[in-house]
């Protein structure tokens, strides 16, 4: 089942014929041309950072992924009807009151992936899970959307699970990430300000990461002068990861003395160790404020359906 979710729309101009389109942070030095004339434009809301990241987070595209250990029974999933005035199954006739907002894609599957327990990794990433000797996964759907467009927010991704640390989310080189399994310390790591010590503590992590990664890009570098071709060709796209992950230690050190933003709801202190359906309700309303603060707009949830942490 996808879920659509509309975008607003700007606001409309007053002014007739004229449209601007602020892709990217104004200059105050910023000047219109045309027809011989230079038209000076006054210091502007879109000339400020914060406006910019404020117009960008309304009009971002967000993915939120759930997977279920337990899986679902197809038929009480799947319409038995086709088309736009499709029959609801038995699961879907409770959402009825919003079928105008997703779409239901039945059909569709992994070549290669068997049922099974075995393929919860391949989610996301649609690797073959007869996992042999030397095969691994490959990176998930979530983490290659938070590559290109993870550093836009404060946490590039969000990795979570109501019970244990186990994730469909890969990386690149197959690793699975772990996944946080505290509402509470969601919670917490989203809208509660760290310490001064704390963000002392990671500004110097991210320092040592940085200093690490320009000993490994000289490196790198060096090598390729020394090798073929072909080893060239993964040196190249080695270093490119490299630098990836060196993009993201920067975007990470703005954020640290940044305030996280402010919610009304309380964190969830009185959480049920016996309530799956609770523990998962409390889950989605965190996910909600991580979307709507524009904390993060790329996220998988991991449902066991065991006894839950707190």
């Amino acid at each position: 089942m996808i879920r659509r979710i509309r975008a607003p729309f700007p606001p409309k101009t007053l002014m007739k014929n004229v449209h601007f389109a602020f892709k990217r942070q104004l200059s105050r030095r910023t000047v219109l041309r045309g027809a011989g004339v230079t038209l000076g434009l006054p210091l502007l809301e879109a000339m400020t950072p914060a406006f910019a990241a404020q117009r960008e987070a309304k009009t971002a595209k967000r993915f939120f992924g759930v997977s279920l250990a337990l899986g679902l029974h197809n038929p009480n999933l799947v319409p038995e009807t086709a088309g736009r005035d499709y029959k609801p199954s038995m699961y879907l006739q409770s959402l009825q009151d919003i079928r105008e907002e997703f779409t239901v894609v039945s059909g569709s599957s992994h070549p290669g992936v068997n049922g099974g327990h075995t393929a919860e990794g391949s989610i996301f990433s649609a690797c073959p899970n007869q996992r042999g000797a030397t095969s691994r996964n490959t990176i998930s759907l979530d983490q290659l959307m938070a590559k290109h467009l993870g550093h836009e927010t404060r946490f590039p991704s969000l990795v979570l699970n109501t019970n244990s640390q186990t994730s469909p989310a890969y990386t690149e080189n197959g690793a699975m990430i772990p996944a946080e399994n505290s509402a509470m310390k969601l919670f917490t790591k989203l809208f509660v300000d760290d310490s001064p010590a704390e963000q002392a503590r990671q500004a110097e992590l991210i320092r040592r990461g940085k200093s690490v990664m320009d000993l490994v890009g000289g490196e790198a570098k060096a090598l390729m002068r020394e090798v073929g071709a072909g080893d060239r060709d993964k040196l190249d796209a080695w270093f490119t990861s490299v630098r990836s992950l060196e993009q993201r230690l920067t975007a990470n050190e703005a954020w640290i003395n940044r305030q996280k933003p402010k919610v009304s709801a309380k964190p969830p202190t009185d959480i049920p160790r016996n309530n799956e359906v609770a523990v998962e309700r409390i889950f989605l309303d965190i996910i909600h404020l991580a979307l709507a603060t524009d904390s993060t707009r790329f996220i998988t949830l991991h449902v066991t359906g065991n006894t839950v942490n707190g």
